[in-house]
């Protein structure tokens, strides 16, 4: 279409705007082309603009106009034809509907998919387990071992809130590497960081409140929702830069939301990092609701860390969650917590729900981090998972552009952390279906249906590479996987 894009607004309101956000400028260009796609000029499928005149007519640069074209296509907005753009896919606006609260029912599916294969499996790539194919696993098993023989001269007692002193003394001085200013007696110790966010929410929300969550979500949180009676209200995320604090705030408006998951650094599923001029415009929006800030693949960045919520929150309002099941092994169920002003509370749950903690895990655990094994393991770790990612996207492009139904109508998100890719296919191919079909032929992927509650996703999966090695040939298995991605593909 012949339309005058920069004419169609006022042009000079943008362009102040973007002086005074100087480094929220593709948040600015985002909100502009949204406008233009709501006036109704452009229709669906119509070509939009080009980054170059974009960029020209917004007096951005070509890279933010990238970024804001790439944010509105994870929100479903736009959609990006190779070699020729982007065009408009539907016209939408964040509201009341969309924004509908929704009670979450995924518990059936999800136990499908956590069920333990009984099958050695030709290609797993579905559960988010850890590497532990590593001289440092040995030893920490080993230690385990001797504590474990330990308890036999040792009087029966409970570990009480926070947790065993050592480990709590460890597990601070790990926060303060991730440049968390972390006092021993801020940290308590819990069952992983699932238990952690469960008392977090069990401290702020009643059954029936209202929880805001980046979508696509981590399909544990959903069922944790699902499990305290909580409602959800999904907000768009990039799969690049994460939660839209703009989104986030129009739902706000709508809804009285009681506290917000998020998970700034390397999301499940999608891998996206929240970029530091995002959180702080994320926690400016969110005004004084609490905030639980999910950091379970912080420690695994490929380059630098950005500030956490947590560092960067004036209003002490941010909840901090981690645990060591990503970097060590998800079998030792051992999280910890910055509870914050919710402190009293959570420890409360712990010492009336448990009655402590697990003596052993922790007694173990605690001395194996005071080897000093426990860094250079993560930065093994890092290394290796940053390898997998490019083995792994490399062959299954190659494997997927062999077919001529899924030739470029495919994207792999790559990550810049953590060993997780999401990957979207080709529109109406169904997801389900195909983990169901790779499940027969042993083959282990995640549906995207899981990390959503209204099938929006349906065209996604989740995979790990955590264990994808150059060290196995993995040709056979992922020409098998791109057969069947081509077979349920449209």
């Amino acid at each position: 279409m012949g339309t005058d894009f920069a004419s169609m607004l006022d042009h000079n309101h943008y362009l102040e705007q973007g002086d005074r956000q100087e480094s929220n400028k593709y948040l600015v260009v985002e909100n502009y082309i949204k406008q233009v796609i709501q006036s109704g000029i452009y229709q669906k499928d119509d070509k939009l603009p080009s980054i170059r005149s974009l960029s020209i007519d917004l007096c951005v640069s070509k890279n933010t106009v990238i970024r804001a074209y790439q944010e509105l296509e994870a929100q479903g907005h736009v959609y990006s034809v190779p070699r020729s753009g982007y065009r408009v896919k539907i016209r939408a606006e964040f509201n009341s509907t969309w924004f509908e609260p929704t009670c979450v029912d995924l518990i059936s599916i999800c136990k499908e998919i956590l069920t333990y294969s009984k099958h050695k499996e030709l290609l797993s790539i579905g559960s988010a387990h850890p590497n532990i194919d590593a001289p440092a696993i040995k030893s920490l098993y080993a230690e385990i071992g001797r504590h474990s023989r330990q308890q036999a001269y040792t009087s029966s007692h409970y570990q009480l809130p926070p947790g065993d002193k050592l480990l709590v003394k460890q597990l601070a001085k790990i926060t303060q590497d991730l440049g968390i200013a972390a006092r021993v007696d801020d940290l308590l110790v819990t069952h992983g960081a699932q238990q952690a966010i469960s008392l977090a929410l069990r401290a702020i929300t009643n059954s029936g409140d209202i929880v805001a969550v980046e979508s696509p979500c981590y399909f544990g949180n959903l069922l944790l929702l699902e499990s305290l009676g909580l409602k959800v209200v999904e907000i768009p995320s990039c799969p690049r830069d994460g939660i839209n604090p703009a989104a986030l705030e129009q739902a706000m408006k709508d809804w009285d939301i009681k506290v917000i998951i998020v998970t700034p650094n390397f999301t499940n599923p999608t891998g996206a990092v929240m970029p530091l001029e995002r959180r702080k415009y994320f926690l400016s929006v969110s005004g004084n609701i609490p905030i639980i800030e999910d950091d379970v693949f912080g420690a695994l960045a490929y380059s630098y860390l950005l500030p956490s919520l947590y560092t960067l929150d004036s209003q002490k309002r941010v909840i901090y969650v981690n645990s060591l099941s990503k970097t060590l092994d998800s079998r030792l169920r051992i999280g910890w917590m910055l509870a914050g002003r919710y402190r009293a509370q959570v420890e409360q749950y712990l010492l009336c729900d448990n009655m402590g903690c697990l003596n052993l895990m922790q007694s173990g655990v605690a001395t194996f981090l005071t080897s000093g094994k426990y860094r250079p393991h993560t930065t093994r770790m890092i290394r290796i998972y940053q390898t997998n990612v490019k083995h792994f996207s490399t062959l299954l492009h190659d494997v997927l552009e062999q077919h001529e139904n899924v030739k470029n109508r495919y994207q792999i998100n790559i990550t810049q952390g953590s060993f997780l890719l999401w990957i979207k296919l080709p529109e109406e191919t169904n997801s389900y279906d195909l983990y169901r079909a790779c499940n027969k032929e042993r083959i282990s992927i995640l549906p995207g249906t899981v990390f959503g509650l209204h099938n929006q996703y349906q065209n996604f999966i989740r995979v790990s590479v955590a264990n994808f090695s150059r060290d196995k040939d993995w040709l056979p298995a992922m020409k098998i996987l791109g057969r069947l991605i081509s077979q349920y593909a449209p």
